[in-house]
């Protein structure tokens, strides 16, 4: 069972979510929360799988959430997905860089919101194509703060290499077809290298190789939504 805490300051929208999650048999709504001090109280309650958080909400917004979710070390299991809108650009560099597992748009359709949640269970690709596009060919080609290459030397070339890959919104079976690799052996790269990392995720690996240089904005190709 996926247990999701929704957080949304539209009472419209959590109705909406909550009537669409509550219809599936893996899935349930443990809380709903109206702002983001609400949202960090009610996930340290209950402890959701997820916590699905609006990018704007009063009191606190949804990156400071995340950032205080992510900080506690007792909600080291939850995963936040930020809800955004295309104009809030700017803020996604910011909430991956705070620790957001992923991004769904508020116009995403029912069966990829659905779809998009147990991706996120498991640990897989976990940025929406359209939000990657935008995030590689608007926000990610000028960062706030360059970070030093610390851990690359601990990275094997092949990790680098997956890591890239990961960077440019591949799955383990993309990056297994790209590498002639298994998936299994994919998925294996992918976790020693958040390892080493420290990487909370893939979403933080994607943060990495950006900020050191890994992997250039040019270098990105925009993937097409399936």
């Amino acid at each position: 069972m996926i247990r999701i805490l929704l957080a949304d300051d539209q009472a419209l929208i959590r109705s909406g979510i909550r009537a669409l999650l509550d219809a599936e048999d893996d899935i349930e709504v443990v809380a709903e929360a109206a702002d983001g001090r609400e949202a960090v109280a009610l996930t340290m309650q209950h402890r959701p799988d997820i916590a699905l958080v609006d990018i704007q909400m009063p009191v606190l917004d949804g990156i400071e959430a995340t950032r205080q979710i992510v900080a506690d070390q007792r909600l080291a299991a939850v995963r936040v997905v930020i809800l955004t809108n295309f104009e809030f650009d700017e803020y996604i560099f910011r909430a991956l860089r705070a620790g957001a597992s992923g991004f769904l748009l508020k116009d995403t359709q029912p069966a990829e919101l659905l779809h998009a949640l147990r991706v996120v269970m498991r640990g897989d690709s976990l940025l929406s194509p359209a939000v990657t596009r935008r995030l590689i060919g608007e926000f990610v080609a000028r960062p706030p703060d360059a970070v030093p290459a610390a851990g690359m030397e601990a990275l094997t070339n092949r990790e680098r290499e997956v890591v890239a890959l990961v960077a440019r919104g591949l799955s383990n079976d993309e990056i297994a077809a790209a590498m002639v690799l298994s998936p299994t052996t994919a998925k294996t790269h992918v976790s020693r290298a958040m390892i080493k990392l420290g990487a909370r995720d893939r979403a933080q690996l994607v943060v990495f190789a950006y900020q050191t240089g890994l992997v250039s904005p040019r270098e990105a190709t925009p993937r097409t939504a399936p």
